[in-house]
């Protein structure tokens, strides 16, 4: 018996990152393997990448991945995951210079792919945290002047179970709780669930663990993915798993299998 059908965005994160991501992600959304990628506009392939983006974009959303935490040669500001866990829930948290920096991330997303973006997350869920959802908004609020054309907004506490990395799913509600109130409050347009988090390691079985989330996953959630054409990148921590999640979604296996659980793989406008 066919399963009933779902709805499910697939989101490649940190498009821009560099060469080897980007152009796995393009294949990918070449293949209409995913619909939705987000950028770091910080990133030093963004501009070149953007142009390339720009002329697929009648298949896939495409957003800004705010960032706090990677550090690019030509920023400043970033620290660790930990850093931000820790000073938003003790409030020592510059809100007025991270409001400057995701406006001058929303900029060069704009200059470069001429239109704003279609949704807005954060690299590490940091726009999801305490006081940073605050400048997040503000940022919203100076760029987008109607509310009908206001961005999508990804929900990390709206995280389904994951029994693999019950630390990070822990983790990770406890410092985003109260976000998708708070983005409703605002009235922003966000999916009901959300899903993709696990150790992002090369032995992490990650076709075995897409295979249940595509068995398991509501109708209408977004699931994140970190795909990328294989690299000997050691200046990225998860290059291994880049490359394994790449191989596995440009397969044939990944579309039998969305075909076997009855996916539709589809944009936030078709939610």
């Amino acid at each position: 018996m066919m399963a009933k059908p779902r709805n499910l965005t697939l989101c490649a994160d940190d498009f821009g990152q560099s060469k080897s991501i980007s152009e796995g992600i393009l294949d990918l959304i070449a293949c209409r393997r995913l619909t939705a990628t987000s950028v770091l506009t910080e990133g030093p392939y963004w501009p070149e990448g953007a142009q390339r983006l720009r002329d697929m974009q009648d298949r896939t959303d495409v957003g800004v991945h705010l960032n706090l935490t990677h550090a690019f040669p030509t920023t400043s500001g970033s620290r660790s995951l930990i850093h931000w866990l820790i000073a938003t829930q003790t409030g020592r948290v510059a809100a007025d210079k991270i409001k400057e920096r995701f406006l001058r991330q929303i900029d060069l997303f704009a200059q470069h792919f001429r239109r704003l973006p279609d949704f807005i997350d954060g690299h590490q869920h940091v726009h999801a945290f305490p006081v940073i959802r605050q400048a997040m908004m503000e940022a919203i609020e100076l760029r987008w002047s109607e509310q009908k054309g206001r961005p999508w907004v990804r929900t990390p506490d709206r995280l389904i179970d994951d029994s693999g990395s019950q630390l990070k799913t822990l983790v990770l509600r406890y410092a985003c709780r109260g976000f998708s109130n708070f983005v409703e409050q605002h009235g922003l347009k966000f999916t009901q669930h959300f899903g993709g988090l696990y150790a992002l390691s090369a032995n992490a079985n990650f076709e075995g663990r897409m295979r249940g989330w595509l068995e398991q996953t509501p109708n209408g959630t977004l699931l994140m993915c970190h795909p990328g054409r294989p690299a000997n990148d050691y200046a990225d921590p998860i290059a291994g798993a880049r490359s394994v999640e790449f191989s596995y979604l440009v397969s044939p296996r990944f579309h039998d299998d969305c075909q076997r659980y009855g996916i539709r793989l589809v944009r936030f406008s078709d939610h």
